[in-house]
């Protein structure tokens, strides 16, 4: 076939639906320099911030939470659904689209149904299980659905006959030489070469849990020599920490270039979101793992495949502790033949290759 003349890519809310159809719009404008790449999503959403500022054309449609059963009657009564639906189809007949690829969030679903009624190729991509409500809606207009991680496949139903490809990621980490970056990365944050660094980051918006239990941990972390790298993330209060500590506990509040805290670091302290699993793993990054509590457990999910292939750590939300930071973290951190271990079991976990083999999948769709 041809080269891909036009595509809408729908997702949004989080990061975990707007990270990867960057990276994978990325992907498209490299192989098809000429294309014109549509994203829709939400007014309030996080795309808002993300997409224009990456350079991507974002049109805002209604999109409005949806009931936690499926069933088709759903897509038939509300009116608000035709209205979102609607508003979707005239942007994809205006674009001429060729395909629609959605990432989930709630904006997903308009899209969905109205490249359906249209009868345009649909590509679904997924990194949770169970899928999310939207996606899993929009497996009822398409059996092309891709996944991000092996055990996805085996553990939800409905993604069975998906088509694994790894999660899309940006360039920047995936063509990312670790130690070359390094002694950049710790002097943009000042940070001593001769000591080992935990990158503490609870994701974009940050995690309560984690930035009081490292900050009550600081002075034991400082006198074991043990610096610290944290990302307060964009929605936590800030949080005391000594400033008399003997080496650097550097608290940064945002951190938009993840690539020198990765570089930095020789372990991390993070959450379980699918972005983080997938960055942490393609990188080859020793790490340890607080799934978020309060949810279905996905983030516990993605987390635990890495810790059983020997690349990093679990703890529960509940257990992360100052004194669980001084028996585990403190050791560890310091062990740097353990380190080099399980950096290379979570790098024979990971993949960097994710855009390229969604790309692939998209265009045997359009074809």
């Amino acid at each position: 076939m041809g080269p891909l003349r036009s595509v809408v890519l729908a997702g949004g809310g989080t990061g975990g639906h707007i990270y990867p159809l960057l990276a994978f719009a990325d992907a498209l404008r490299r192989h098809f320099p000429q294309i014109r790449i549509t994203t829709l999503g939400s007014p309030k959403g996080m795309e808002n911030q993300l997409i224009p500022a990456a350079g991507y054309d974002l049109r805002s449609i209604p999109a409005f939470q949806l009931p936690r059963s499926l069933n088709l009657d759903l897509l038939r009564t509300p009116d608000r659904m035709y209205r979102s639906a609607h508003a979707a189809g005239e942007i994809i007949d205006e674009v001429e689209a060729e395909v629609v690829v959605g990432f989930g969030g709630y904006v997903s679903v308009p899209a969905y149904l109205a490249a359906w009624r249209r009868e345009l190729p649909i590509v679904i991509h997924e990194v949770n299980v169970p899928p999310g409500v939207a996606n899993r809606m929009g497996m009822k207009f398409t059996k092309r659905v891709a996944v991000g991680f092996p055990h996805q496949l085996e553990q939800a139903e409905a993604l069975r006959n998906a088509r694994l490809v790894g999660v899309p990621l940006r360039t920047g980490i995936t063509h990312m030489d670790r130690p070359a970056l390094r002694p950049q990365a710790l002097y943009h944050f000042g940070l001593r070469p001769d000591l080992p660094v935990l990158f503490v980051s609870g994701g974009s918006s940050g995690a309560r849990t984690i930035n009081l239990a490292v900050a009550a941990a600081a002075k034991r972390l400082a006198h074991a020599g043990i610096q610290v790298l944290h990302v307060q993330g964009g929605r936590n209060d800030p949080f005391e920490v000594p400033n008399d500590l003997p080496v650097p506990y550097v608290v940064v509040p945002y951190l938009s270039d993840m690539q020198l805290g990765y570089a930095a670091a020789d372990l991390m302290l993070c959450r379980g979101g699918a972005i983080t699993v997938a960055e942490t793993t393609a990188l080859g990054m020793p790490a340890i793992y607080v799934p978020y509590p309060f949810s279905n457990q996905e983030q516990r999910r993605n987390a635990l495949p890495v810790v059983e292939a020997g690349g990093g750590l679990l703890v529960d939300n509940s257990e992360l502790t100052p004194d669980w930071i001084e028996r585990n973290i403190i050791p560890l951190a310091r062990d740097r033949q353990r380190l080099a271990q399980m950096g290379t079991a979570a790098a024979g976990y990971g993949r960097r290759d994710g855009d390229e083999q969604l790309l692939r999948f998209v265009l045997e769709a359009v074809s």
